[in-house]
């Protein structure tokens, strides 16, 4: 077969006869299986890439086979009480390793009224790295397998360190599977994705490590899925499951519902409800957020 594609590409009109090695034609291969609109994923809050608040065992950005790739985004949360405003961006390289720097900034103003705390905000820096260990989103049977690190530093310990947090810093482990099946759902594309985090973090590490009730590392389920409606327009849900690690206040779980729009693979925009539970004190913690990205 392979003879026959070299004297195939000789014979072809205006073309110079020449050696085509098995290399050349796996590279061709290579090509055509280059990654398809939305498999880079968007962007999460901690800088990974995923969904909104749950990571995917996906790779930012567009890179395949010998390919590096960058991206850059922004995010912004808003509930009744607080905002989060996210900035980072992500490297990646051949599909295989990506790495990641978030930082964010919540805003607490109805806490700092209550509290009379001598400041309204809250930064955290994360620093992430990836590693797809076996499996394709869409060419293997079974789902892509990544396991991801996130360094977590607080920079503003003194609202976390005064409800009873026990470190400024943390290490986060994720463990994900993830898997496209085509046509899966109703003739549509349908996303599943599931992950493993190992953390003591609350509120992600916004609200410090550990507390007094448990200074511990547990492992915490988070799920999410999707369906393409076509290949520019996901929508889907998330569920992230919370330690709750302090007596002064109590941490739900979260989950959101989302709208991803991919017009090229150069942009990605996603807009989605997000319902908090409790934060720090206040209750129903419901409200909206919107993240751009950029692919490079």
């Amino acid at each position: 077969m392979k003879i026959i594609k070299i004297l195939a590409f000789c014979l072809l009109p205006s073309s110079v006869c020449m050696a085509v090695s098995e290399a050349d034609l796996a590279s061709s291969e290579a090509i055509a299986r280059s990654r398809l609109l939305v498999t880079g994923g968007a962007t999460t809050i901690e800088g990974a890439a995923g969904g909104g608040i749950v990571p995917m065992a996906v790779i930012s950005g567009y890179g395949a086979q010998e390919e590096w790739s960058a991206t850059a985004f922004g995010s912004y949360v808003d509930t009744s009480d607080y905002q989060l405003e996210v900035v980072g961006g992500s490297w990646s390289w051949r599909n295989r390793l990506e790495l990641s720097v978030a930082q964010q900034k919540l805003t607490h103003d109805s806490l700092t009224a209550a509290l009379n705390l001598p400041t309204d905000s809250i930064s955290q820096r994360i620093v992430s790295a990836k590693v797809r260990v076996v499996g394709d989103l869409i060419y293997t049977a079974a789902p892509q397998i990544s396991i991801g690190v996130q360094y977590k530093e607080n920079l503003d310990f003194l609202v976390p360190g005064a409800v009873g947090a026990k470190n400024d810093s943390g290490t986060d482990i994720n463990l994900s599977a993830t898997k496209l099946f085509l046509g899966g759902f109703f003739n549509r594309n349908l996303l599943l994705n599931a992950n493993l985090r190992y953390t003591n973090a609350n509120q992600t590490g916004l609200v410090g490590f550990g507390g007094d009730k448990n200074n511990d590392k547990e492992v915490m389920p988070e799920i999410s899925a999707g369906v393409l409606l076509n290949k520019h327009w996901l929508v889907g849900t998330e569920y992230r499951q919370k330690p709750d690690n302090l007596s002064f206040i109590k941490e739900n779980d979260w989950q959101t519902v989302f709208v991803g729009w991919f017009p090229n693979k150069r942009i990605a925009v996603v807009a989605g409800w997000v319902d908090l539970g409790e934060v720090a004190t206040f209750k129903d913690q419901t409200g909206w957020y919107l993240s751009l990205q950029g692919s490079f």
